[in-house]
C-alpha cells in the first residue's frame, strides 16, 4: 500500500509515468504481428514455429501476472514497475540480437514475463494513489494506452519494416525503455513494503507447468489431433493443473493470487467480459495482417496504414468513455461495445480476394471504437467492486486470466486457420491435382481467414448475455457492490 494520501497526490505525473511504460510494453504484444511474414522469410522457418515469438510473450504475461500482487507488496509497486521496465528493455535488446528464430523465442519469453508485471501493478498504483471520484477518468487513460499499443502496432512495424530491418521493432524499445525508467522513478510514489509474507513457490510451479500445458495442446493439436493421446494428456494435465491451483490459492496462509476477488459478483462478470474481449482483439489483429500481406500481398506499410484509422478513431473515443462511464456507468456502454466487436468481426468473416482496402478499415474501426466502450468500464467496475486492499490481487487476477487467454486464442486461431485453410485447398482440388496453384492457395486461406473470423464472432457475441447480468449495478450510482470480507487478505 502506497504511504501517501491519494487525495493529496498530484495524479498527472503519475498518470504520465504509467501511461509511458504501459504503452511501451504493450505495444510490442502486435507489433509484431505484421512482421510475421517478415521473420518467416528471414529465418527460413514455417508459421507454426515463429508464431511463438506471439504465444510464447503472451502466455509468459500471464504467468508472471500473478507475482504482481506478492511482489508489490513485498518490495514496493513502484520498485516492481520500474524493474519490470528495466528487464522489458535488456530483453528488447537481445531480441535485436537473436540469430535464430529460437533464440529470438526465448528473449521475447522474457521479454512477455517483464511485461506482465507492468500491467497489473500499473492498474494497482492507479487504484491506490488517484482518489475514486477520479479513478474512471485514470483509467481510461491507462486503458487508452493498454488498448492502443496493440492497435497501433501493426502501422508502427509496417513504417519501420517498410525500409528497416526487424530487428528495429525492438532497438527501439531501448531509449524509449530509458525514458519510461527515467520518469517512473521521479514521478511515481515510493509507496511501502508488507512484511511477514511467504512466497508460495509451489503455487506459481502449479500455474506455470499447467498454463504450458494446455498452450502446447492448443499449439499443436492441429498437428497431433485433437482427439490424439498427446493432445488429450496435455489439456487432462493442464485443467487439473489450474484447477488445483485455484484450490490451493484459497486454502493458502499467504496465496500468491487471492481467490476472495471472486467473491464479488461484478468482479467476476466483467472479468469474463474482458476476457472474450481480449479474444476478439487478437483474433483482428492477426487474422487482418495476414490477409493483407499474404493474400493481398500488400506491403508491410501498406497493412499497417490500412489499420491506422481504426486506431486514430479509438484514440479519439477512450478520454470520452470515462466521461460517459460516470453518466451512463458500465452496463450501457459494454453492451454497446460488445455489439461492436462482435458485428465488426463478423462482418470481416465475409473477406475476398481484391476485396476493398476501406470495408477493412471501416469494420476495423466500429471493432475498436466497440474495444474503447469496453474495456475501460468493465474494468473499471469490477476493479471498484473490491477493497482497496485487494486491488494489487485483483489487478493481478485480471491480468492472468486475460494475458492467458490471449495466448490460448493466438495459438487455437494459427492452428484453426491452418487447418480450414487446408480443407478448403482439398475441397478445391480433386484428388490433389491443382493443389500448388497459387489461386487455388489463395482463395483456400482466404475462406480459412472467414471461418475463424466468423468463430471468433460467436465468441464475441457470447459477451452479451454476461453483460445483461450487469444492467442496474452501476457503481456510478449505487455505489458498488457490498463491501468484500478482508480477513483473508495476506499481511
Amino acid at each position: 500500500m502506497l504511504t501517501e494520501d491519494p487525495e493529496s497526490q498530484r495524479i498527472w505525473p503519475v498518470l504520465t509515468a504509467i501511461i509511458a511504460g504501459s504503452f511501451l510494453t504493450i505495444l510490442n504484444i502486435s507489433s509484431i504481428n505484421v512482421a510475421i511474414p517478415a521473420l518467416m522469410d528471414h529465418f527460413h522457418t514455417q508459421l507454426s514455429l515463429i508464431q511463438w515469438t506471439i504465444t510464447g510473450f503472451m502466455l509468459a504475461m500471464g504467468i508472471t501476472a500473478p507475482l504482481a500482487g506478492y511482489a508489490g507488496e513485498r518490495f514496493t509497486t513502484k520498485a516492481v514497475f520500474v524493474a519490470s521496465l528495466a528487464g522489458f528493455t535488456l530483453f528488447s535488446l537481445l531480441c535485436a540480437t537473436a540469430s535464430t528464430p529460437l533464440l529470438l523465442i526465448v528473449y521475447r519469453i522474457f521479454q512477455g514475463a517483464f511485461t506482465g508485471l507492468v500491467g497489473p501493478t500499473a492498474m494497482t498504483i492507479v487504484y491506490q494513489v488517484i482518489p475514486r471520484r477520479r479513478q474512471a477518468i485514470g483509467i481510461s487513460l491507462w486503458s487508452l494506452a493498454a488498448m492502443l499499443g496493440p492497435a497501433i502496432g501493426p502501422t508502427m512495424s509496417g513504417y519501420i519494416l517498410q525500409d528497416l530491418e526487424w530487428t528495429w521493432l525492438f532497438w527501439i524499445n531501448v531509449p524509449l525503455g530509458i525514458v519510461a525508467i527515467a520518469v517512473s522513478l521521479l514521478w511515481i510514489p515510493r509507496g511501502k513494503r508488507m512484511s511477514g509474507r511467504s512466497f508460495d513457490g509451489a503455487g506459481l510451479a502449479t500455474v506455470l507447468i499447467g498454463s504450458l500445458s494446455l498452450l502446447v495442446a492448443f499449439s499443436e493439436a492441429n498437428d497431433w489431433g485433437w482427439r490424439s493421446a498427446k493432445t488429450l494428456s496435455l489439456l487432462a494435465a493442464g485443467a487439473a493443473l489450474i484447477v488445483l491451483f485455484v484450490l490451493r490459492e484459497r486454502r493458502a496462509s499467504s496465496p500468491l493470487l487471492n481467490v476472495g476477488v471472486f467473491r464479488s459478483k461484478r468482479y467476476s462478470l466483467t472479468l469474463v467480459i474482458a476476457t472474450i474481449i481480449t479474444i476478439s482483439l487478437y483474433s483482428g489483429t492477426l487474422l487482418t495482417s495476414l490477409f493483407l500481406q499474404n493474400v493481398e500481398h500488400r506491403s508491410p506499410l501498406e497493412t499497417g496504414l490500412i489499420l491506422l484509422p481504426a486506431s486514430l478513431v479509438m484514440a479519439l473515443a477512450m478520454p470520452a468513455v470515462g466521461k460517459l462511464y460516470e453518466k451512463f456507468g458500465p452496463f450501457w456502454l459494454i453492451a454497446a461495445g460488445v455489439t461492436m466487436i462482435a458485428a465488426g468481426t463478423f462482418a470481416l468473416g465475409r473477406l475476398n480476394t481484391g476485396i476493398s482496402p476501406v470495408y477493412i478499415a471501416c469494420w476495423m474501426t466500429v471493432r475498436n471504437v466497440g474495444f474503447s466502450l469496453t474495456m475501460m468500464p468493465a474494468s473499471n467496475a469490477g476493479m471498484q467492486s473490491i477493497p482497496k486492499e485487494l486491488a494489487g490481487h485483483g489487478s493481478s487476477m485480471s491480468n492472468w486470466v486475460r494475458n492467458v487467454a490471449g495466448s490460448f486464442s493466438v495459438a487455437f486461431f494459427t492452428g484453426l486457420l491452418a487447418a480450414r485453410s487446408g480443407a478448403h485447398l482439398d475441397a478445391l482440388t480433386v484428388g490433389g491435382a491443382g493443389a500448388a496453384d497459387p489461386a487455388k492457395q489463395l482463395l483456400a486461406e482466404t475462406m480459412g481467414i472467414n471461418d475463424v473470423f466468423l468463430i471468433a464472432a460467436l465468441i464475441g457475441f457470447a459477451g452479451l448475455p454476461v453483460a445483461l447480468l450487469l444492467r442496474g449495478r452501476s457503481p456510478a450510482t449505487s455505489g458498488g457492490s457490498p463491501p468484500l470480507r478482508t480477513d483473508s487478505v495476506p499481511r
